[in-house]
């Protein structure tokens, strides 16, 4: 989460990137490259998900209000040709206007009206990319605000920050072209007694505003499940935007993993019927490993975690559960565990001509050799 404005800041703002690991991305055709390779490595279509702060101005200085489409007119032009789509998330963290944790909140109406400035130009950035790809673009609302310790004021930064998503929003965008999301958080770096972006907060902002809520898995109490969220926040929004991270003990965005609780989302997407109303996007805030190998672990879990779930015999598991035959119900999600999924998968990466198994951690050792190295 460098970005390409070489600030010489990658913490900041209630996140924190953890190792160093060799080949990172210094120029957006690096990275292009990285994310090419990732993408012949997995099978079904994919899109990129780009931060503001990959901007590629021409080595000139463009602050993030300023931002334009045409600073992100490599990366449509690359999506274009790779035939797939872009979504996009204003970057309110690692700035000098951001540096007391504060944002779209900020009780200084001048760094308030910065932000909001940002997320105007974005929203027309992703409308832009949207526009040129032909799919709609997913803008991505996530801000650090919060307090590290107990504030005598809850009331005052979350009309701050009502007030400026009112702002950001205030200019009707074709849906065809833009979707607009918001995304809470329980705490983060930084904000730990109190963040203004509740889950309460987003989610009666979204129903309000007709806006997508964003689900982030690493985002909520470590007992907190999001699958048994799904039906109920679908009971009244349109369509969600879904992040799929590993949260470990206070930290989030490790590489996904094919865990229960990935398991449980994929399962409620397909039995609620829900696979066209939710926009599922990954989290990759580790940089311990090798950052292509992130990538392709976490986008393959999360395939097959939903290959898991359309293989399910769910039509006769409902009627059993309508018969109040529970035994049998039962019966079958255990018998379902062991049941030859992997061949399935296996068959499937065949079909889509990537490499079965783990055979494309050779790819990217090669690549790793070959290219990573040398940066």
């Amino acid at each position: 989460m460098g970005g390409f404005e070489h600030s010489g800041s990658e913490t900041g703002g209630g996140l924190a990137i953890t190792g160093s690991y060799l080949g990172k991305a210094r120029t957006a055709d690096e990275l292009r490259a990285d994310f090419e390779l990732a993408l012949s490595l997995l099978p079904s279509r994919h899109r990129l998900s780009l931060h503001a702060s990959y901007a590629e101005t021409g080595g000139r200085p463009v602050d993030r209000n300023a931002l334009e489409p045409s600073h992100f007119r490599g990366w449509i032009d690359w999506a274009k040709a790779q035939g797939i789509g872009l979504d996009f998330n204003p970057t309110y963290f690692a700035h000098a206007k951001a540096s007391d944790g504060f944002t779209l909140a900020h009780a200084d109406a001048a760094i308030r009206q910065f932000w909001v400035e940002h997320g105007i130009a974005c929203r027309r950035i992703g409308e832009a990319m949207g526009h040129a790809l032909g799919t709609p673009c997913v803008t991505n609302v996530w801000i650090p605000d919060g307090f590290k310790d107990l504030p005598i004021d809850r009331k005052g930064p979350r009309e701050r920050l009502a007030c400026s998503l009112d702002a950001i929003f205030a200019d009707a965008i074709d849906p065809r072209h833009n979707l607009d999301a918001v995304e809470a958080k329980l705490f983060g770096i930084g904000s730990e007694s109190y963040v203004v972006g509740s889950i309460e907060f987003y989610l009666g902002y979204a129903v309000r505003n007709k806006k997508l809520l964003c689900l982030d898995t690493g985002h909520f109490h470590p007992t907190e499940i999001v699958s048994d969220k799904l039906s109920a926040v679908f009971t009244w929004l349109d369509q969600i935007l879904l992040h799929i991270s590993r949260g470990i003990r206070w930290d989030s965005d490790h590489v996904a993993i094919l865990s229960d609780e990935v398991e449980a989302i994929a399962q409620e997407l397909v039995r609620g019927n829900y696979l066209n109303r939710v926009h599922v996007g990954l989290d990759f805030f580790d940089a311990s490993i090798n950052r292509i190998a992130a990538w392709v672990i976490g986008a393959r879990t999360t395939i097959k975690a939903l290959l898991l779930a359309l293989l399910e015999p769910t039509d006769m598991l409902r009627q059993l559960e309508g018969n109040g035959d529970y035994t049998a119900r039962l019966a079958m999600l255990e018998e379902l565990k062991t049941m030859p999924s992997g061949a399935v998968w296996d068959y499937y990466c065949l079909k889509q001509d990537v490499p079965v198994g783990a055979a494309w951690l050779d790819v990217v050792r090669k690549y790793e050799h070959q290219v990573l190295r040398l940066r």
